[in-house]
């Protein structure tokens, strides 16, 4: 497992050279929020690491349900005995339900969903809602209920799988040739377009993806990532 910090944020990321997989905490004055969950075998190194930073894990919040981003929550879950924030959306997808409302896109859930998980979120988050010094804000398409979290103190902005930086700077759905897991588990690229032009807004001064490097002053990138993301669907009428 590697580590980078960038002042309040520390990246985690589990096979860095072969399908990098991120995890983040965001250190808060009375301890640590963990955002995601990264693999099965995560747990231990994800401890041991709050440990070398001398703060408590307090919290879990996860982006979005898919497999490689709650790998190791049962286990944490277990050890660490603290809350699980997750969206009202995606909570159903954590039960393993992959069924659609009337009013979504009716394309089929694709990804790692989850089976036989025990654990229900202690928290269910919408739009807006805070926790500690993040901000939630719903970034559906990867998954319906996606979400992203913007830290106000630095405008770091955590997106999930909204965005990749592996391979280059993508929307979610847009294939990246030498990495195109994230946009084979897309679930809606419209409604991911919507979702990443909506998160440019805030402007962030970094960008924490759950796969690639960190991303900083990624604003132009990011823009050059939606222009292809449009121009892609507009060709393709879909």
């Amino acid at each position: 497992m590697r580590i980078i910090k960038e002042g309040f944020l520390y990246q985690l990321t589990f096979m860095p050279r072969v399908f990098p997989v991120n995890c983040y905490f965001i250190e808060e004055e009375e301890g640590l929020t963990l955002i995601d969950a990264a693999l099965p075998n995560s747990a231990k190194p994800i401890i041991h690491a709050a440990e070398q930073i001398g703060k408590p894990i307090n919290r879990i919040v996860l982006t979005h349900a898919h497999s490689d981003h709650i790998g190791a929550l049962v286990e944490l879950k277990k050890k660490l005995d603290v809350p699980v924030y997750l969206s009202v959306r995606d909570s159903r997808l954590l039960a393993g339900d992959t069924s659609l409302d009337p009013s979504e896109p009716q394309t089929p859930i694709r990804g790692g969903v989850p089976k036989n998980i025990k654990i229900k979120p202690d928290v269910v988050l919408t739009e807006g809602d805070e926790i500690g010094s993040l901000v939630a804000f719903e970034t559906p398409g990867h998954t319906p209920g996606s979400m992203a979290f913007l830290d106000k103190r630095t405008h770091s902005l955590i997106t999930g799988d909204a965005f990749q930086t592996r391979g280059e700077t993508a929307v979610s759905g847009v294939i990246v040739p030498w990495f195109p897991f994230p946009a084979m588990a897309t679930w809606n690229r419209k409604l991911a377009l919507r979702s990443a032009k909506k998160i440019l807004g805030l402007k962030p001064t970094i960008l924490a993806v759950g796969h690639g490097e960190l991303l900083r002053e990624p604003v132009t990138h990011m823009e050059k990532a939606i222009r292809k993301a449009d121009a892609i669907l507009q060709k393709n009428g879909a």
